[in-house]
């Protein structure tokens, strides 16, 4: 065989193993599923006698799917939280925005690091979230274990304790309009929130 021939057929091996490799990253379209994907926060209120209650509060059907460039944007609702079930029915000029995206988290994971994980593995990466609402922008970061259950499966949970900042979440009016409806005029200055999440290849 001429070594034109030789390097015809390694190149044409090459495409082949090229490919093969683009079409299983095409495959995993990794997404959140929403059965499994929650996170929980642990509110503490500060009640006019100045005692500290605490209140776990729960954020649940989470809904996401990371793109080819690693983008996963989590649109959040009111009707994805527990609020409704605490107050029941809500005064009119808020039924509207039950079904309206309050705040959009967006983060980057490189889709490539969650496919190279073989059952049984764990990665942990450090995310930077970033929220837009109402045209307020903040970033936070966040610690996230990745662990592979199934050749389909990945959980994601928190890699160390995360809290968030009581006062800052209270600078924000949405926020404190529904923490007031709830009855929180005060909260600590720390709420410690968890990550229970599943990622899907489907």
């Amino acid at each position: 065989m001429s070594s034109k021939a030789i390097i015809r057929r390694l190149t044409g091996v090459g495409l082949v193993v090229g490919l093969a490799a683009f079409s299983t990253l095409a495959r995993a379209a990794w997404q959140l599923d929403p059965d499994q994907s929650h996170v929980t926060a642990t509110v503490t209120e500060i009640t006019s006698g100045n005692e500290s209650v605490p209140h776990k509060h729960s954020l649940r059907r989470m809904e996401g799917q990371i793109s080819p460039d690693g983008t996963l944007k989590l649109p959040i609702r009111l009707n994805q939280t527990d609020v409704l079930d605490r107050l029941g029915d809500l005064p009119p000029w808020m039924s509207s925005l039950t079904n309206t995206t309050l705040v959009t988290i967006v983060t980057r994971l490189p889709p490539e690091r969650i496919n190279s994980l073989r059952v049984g593995d764990s990665t942990v990466q450090t995310l930077t979230l970033r929220t837009d609402a109402n045209g307020e922008q903040r970033q936070e970061r966040l610690p996230v274990r990745f662990t592979r259950e199934a050749s389909n499966v990945v959980r994601a949970n928190n890699a160390e304790p995360v809290s968030l900042d009581g006062k800052e979440l209270m600078k924000n009016q949405t926020v404190r309009s529904i923490l007031s409806l709830m009855g929180y005029q005060r909260i600590g200055d720390r709420v410690p929130v968890e990550l229970d999440a599943v990622l899907v290849d489907r």
